[in-house]
């Protein structure tokens, strides 16, 4: 096989590990989700961990700092006493955020 056959394969298989890895990351597993709760609009921007609305591969990808459709997973029972210069957490997307 030549050089640059071999390089194609090499960087498919690259591809193909990313965006099992990508997938991996955007849902929870099981034990971050023991006791936790999805929060909405407590996230700085790039850190939610998942739902940062249309355009948006998932985990990562707010854009904006205590995004309103963005969540985290926070401790079950204390998401919406969680405060930001934006208002509270929400258990539900909060629009016009």
């Amino acid at each position: 096989m030549n050089t640059p056959a071999k390089l194609l394969i090499g960087a498919g298989a690259l591809l193909a590990l990313g965006a099992n890895a990508a997938v991996a990351q955007t849902i929870p597993t099981a034990q971050q989700e023991r006791g936790m709760e999805k929060c909405y609009g407590v996230a700085k921007a790039g850190q939610n961990d998942c739902a940062a609305g249309p355009g948006t591969t998932c985990a990562g990808t707010s854009t904006r700092d205590y995004q309103g459709n963005a969540w985290k997973l926070a401790p079950r029972g204390t998401c919406t006493s969680i405060k930001t210069p934006k208002g509270n957490g929400s258990l539900s997307p909060i629009p016009n955020r």
